[in-house]
């Protein structure tokens, strides 16, 4: 095999792995997209009253987790406004209510 061939077949073989890594890199869903995922999971988890960490949120960072959690149970407990922003009068408002 001359050098020629070599260095051609050499250069293909690169460009079609540069190409599949490339192909794979961008088809991964991206860190904003599995924080969506990670949300509508818990939602629908305190929805059924589950436990635990649902799959959906296996790649999100623990600190972004904890985050995601405490912003599903005031959800889940009412104490959101129209714009999912924590709204203490209706915190206060469930907590003082009489039976």
């Amino acid at each position: 095999m001359s050098r020629r061939t070599t260095l051609i077949t050499a250069a293909a073989v690169a460009a079609a792995g540069l190409i599949a890594g490339l192909t794979y890199w961008l088809t991964q869903p991206s860190y904003d997209d599995v924080l969506k995922d990670c949300k509508t999971a818990l939602a629908q988890q305190y929805a059924r009253d589950g436990k635990g960490r649902p799959a959906d949120c296996k790649d999100v960072h623990d600190d972004d987790y904890d985050a995601l959690v405490l912003d599903a149970s005031l959800n889940h407990l009412g104490w959101t406004d129209e714009d999912g922003d924590f709204d203490k009068n209706k915190m206060l408002d469930s907590v003082t209510e009489q039976p």
